[in-house]
């Protein structure tokens, strides 16, 4: 193309740069750009500026169409509620429980994003009293610059609690936890738009900033491993985040995933009940949540997405008579009300959000996070692109967010007759399944009795996965007969 038609290929080149930005703003509809649609984006930046954030004329979807979903309200709708909506984190096992906003920062890293990005995330959340997901990046000086609430993410490359040769420190992470700003622990077991995939930092990005927070030296790379090195069956994982807490303080911890095989989840809940050792909480990721850089197969094809991971490990808990110490947490394309509402009416306590705070700070979704070439300055080292985002500005604009969020949120629960979120359930939810039928969530996602796990389940959705889930080994049990059994439940 450049030998032959210089000019056009290079107008084409300039072309596919913008793509991003051209498309969304001269091509997209209000409704359906993604990964997020320009209405939903601009929602946001109203929010955050604190400007009308209201629509005319109507809704621009088509009702009608398969996949549309709603939310059944009452004739009866109730007084709006005053206090905020929070939940307390911590089971029987947990010395200093956590009273948690039920819509916070989700997990991303001092390294994907800019020291001012970090500054004025966490800054917006001691504002508006909720908490800031580190990311596994570790716990930097940015987060401890502006006071807000932690939660400690610690990922396969244990960075800020690491030693020299990468392995889990307990002394460091002690040392680490006992912060007054860490209110729970994390350990991530993967990530919903890239699970089971390590990452390198390369050596030329590993700043001095960097190599402190994370703990690593400064003209190596970065590793963070595809796995866990310090456990290797669900009784050790189990095990590991009994220690972690222990380690603490007793600080709530549990951990976050994209489910990927059912009967691996499953193999985690009879760790539980082997060991008699249950996590505080479990956050499910789904795989339509972001990240800064990934395979495209990954991000594609790769992982259960939330609706479908959060009914079945709600599910799961309940399945074995664990639901009521666990608390369940949420992420993946959440940045809205009727997101959040869904979310805990599938199953979730509270939920976190990383894209919807992104567009709070200013981010245009030019999908440049991997390049360093941030226009906004949320998800780059380069100092001069940095300056584009002020702290105070953005601070403000993320706790403005936040608070009109919830405010929509305490509108749409009296609207559905309820006081408190935490009441939304699966009857409040529809979705239309074709032209001529709509079926509620609780007939898409039946969910399981209290104990059915335990008593031996006929559901096709969890039956077999139980089955071969074995505590003491993440592979599946290689059962005798076990195609008769399936062919029996099948047949009813």
């Amino acid at each position: 193309m450049l030998r032959n038609y210089p000019i056009s290929a290079h107008l084409r080149f300039i072309l596919e740069k913008i793509r991003p930005e051209m498309r969304q703003y001269f091509f997209e509809d209000e409704k359906h750009g993604l990964p997020f649609s320009r209405d939903k984006r601009a929602v946001v930046y109203q929010r955050a500026k604190n400007v009308l954030d209201k629509r005319p004329f109507g809704t621009q979807y088509d009702v009608y169409a398969d996949g549309y979903e709603w939310m059944r309200h009452s004739i009866a709708p109730r007084p709006h509620a005053i206090a905020p909506f929070r939940v307390t984190i911590g089971g029987p096992d947990c010395a200093s429980p956590y009273s948690a906003s039920i819509f916070n920062i989700s997990a991303m890293s001092f390294g994907a994003l800019s020291p001012n990005a970090i500054r004025a995330l966490n800054g917006g959340a001691k504002k508006g009293e909720f908490a800031h997901d580190t990311g596994e990046g570790g716990f930097s000086p940015y987060h401890r610059e502006m006071g807000g609430d932690i939660i400690w993410e610690v990922g396969s490359g244990y960075f800020g609690c690491r030693t020299p040769d990468g392995q889990f420190c307990p002394e460091k992470f002690a040392q680490a936890a006992a912060a007054d700003q860490i209110r729970m622990v994390e350990l991530k077991l993967s990530q919903g738009a890239k699970p089971g995939h390590g990452g390198v930092l390369p050596a030329a990005k590993v700043s001095r900033e960097i190599a402190q927070t994370r703990g690593v030296p400064m003209g190596k790379d970065c590793i963070s491993p595809s796995h866990h090195s310090v456990f290797s069956t669900p009784i050790e994982l189990v095990k590991f985040i009994g220690e972690m807490r222990r380690l603490s303080g007793g600080k709530p911890t549990g951990f976050k995933l994209c489910i990927g095989h059912p009967w691996e989840f499953l193999a985690i809940c009879k760790a539980m009940l082997a060991t008699r050792i249950y996590p505080d909480f479990i956050v499910i990721d789904g795989k339509e949540g972001g990240t800064g850089a990934a395979p495209l197969e990954f991000v594609d094809h790769l992982g259960m997405p939330l609706k479908d991971g959060l009914t079945f490990a709600h599910n799961a808990l309940v399945g074995i008579g664990a639901r009521d110490r666990i608390r369940i947490g949420a992420s993946g394309k959440i940045a809205s009300a009727f997101d959040i509402a869904r979310a805990i009416a599938l199953g979730a306590d509270w939920c976190n959000s990383a894209r919807g705070f992104m567009f709070a700070l200013g981010c245009i979704q030019s999908q440049s996070c991997h390049t360093d070439r941030c226009p906004t300055g949320v998800t780059t080292q380069d100092r001069s692109r940095q300056r584009a985002l002020v702290v105070p500005d953005k601070m403000q604009r993320v706790a403005n967010f936040h608070a009109s969020t919830m405010q929509s949120l305490i509108e749409l629960t009296a609207t559905a007759g309820l006081d408190h979120p935490g009441e939304f359930a699966l009857d409040h939810f529809s979705r239309r399944v074709s032209a001529s039928e709509v079926m509620t969530f609780k007939q898409l996602y039946p969910p399981l009795e209290p104990g059915e796990l335990l008593r031996g389940t006929r559901d096709l959705r969890f039956a077999e996965a139980w089955e071969i889930a074995s505590a003491t080994s993440f592979r599946p049990l290689q059962i005798p007969g076990l195609n008769v059994r399936r062919q029996a439940l099948s047949l009813g």
